[in-house]
């Protein structure tokens, strides 16, 4: 399959090239800085802060699908997951691409955004240490980074590709297990970790899973 991978010098985007190159994928990476790049793939430099559209088109153009872990470090940078994302489905729309795979957080369902002003108030698989404890004080902790990410799945919500979206809790830096667990549109009960190399194995097996088409998929150790 021909991938191109958005934010791939991430701690996730980073893990997903390396997992799609060992799956003899052939890989496209879009990224700021191409000195971060290591593995042996295609470079597009791109800074999705102020993109370029014919560059983002040159990037998507023949792929099968783009993964992305397009999101904000820090306060500074909220906003450039709904703007990039907004760039990033623009190239695909234009050089004909449908699947789109992106990472978003486990506490955004119940994050206000422009499209739904008005979202549940718990996430029906959080149980109630999150609901009421960790959950506040995160949302509170990350509001812009939050806000951002809400905002980026309503441009996914409104693109009209063949979208999927990734919810992890916290990440970890731990090895892989091969066996973290998933729930269709609601997080994991229990599920307050999950290590970035599960999410980027989870990213690429939902490529071959038609089901998980428009689709929010919660993920955790």
């Amino acid at each position: 399959m021909k991938l191109t991978i958005f934010a791939a010098t991430g701690g996730i985007g980073r893990l997903a090239v390396e997992q799609a190159l060992a799956a003899g994928h052939d890989v496209t990476v879009v990224v700021r800085n191409p000195a971060k790049v290591t593995a042996d793939v295609r470079v597009v430099a791109a800074d999705l802060a102020a993109p370029d559209p014919a560059t983002l088109k040159s990037a998507v153009a023949g792929s099968d699908a783009v993964l992305s872990g397009l999101g904000p470090v820090t306060a500074a940078e909220a906003g450039v997951a709904e703007h990039g994302t907004r760039a990033i489905v623009r190239a695909m729309t234009d050089a004909g691409v449908r699947r789109l795979v992106a990472v978003s957080a486990a506490p955004i369902g119940t994050v206000p955004s422009g499209g739904r002003p008005k979202p549940p108030r718990h996430d029906p698989g959080d149980g109630f240490f999150m609901r009421h404890l960790f959950g506040p004080l995160t949302k509170a902790a990350l509001r812009k980074h939050y806000a951002d990410l809400a905002e980026m799945e309503g441009v996914l919500r409104d693109s009209g590709l063949d979208w999927t979206v990734v919810r992890p809790p916290r990440l970890t830096d731990k090895p892989p297990t091969g066996a973290y667990r998933t729930a269709v549109g609601q997080n994991l009960r229990r599920g307050l970790f999950v290590s970035r190399a599960d999410v980027a194995a989870l990213m690429l097996d939902v490529l071959e899973r038609p089901e998980t088409i428009e689709q929010v998929i919660g993920i955790a150790n």
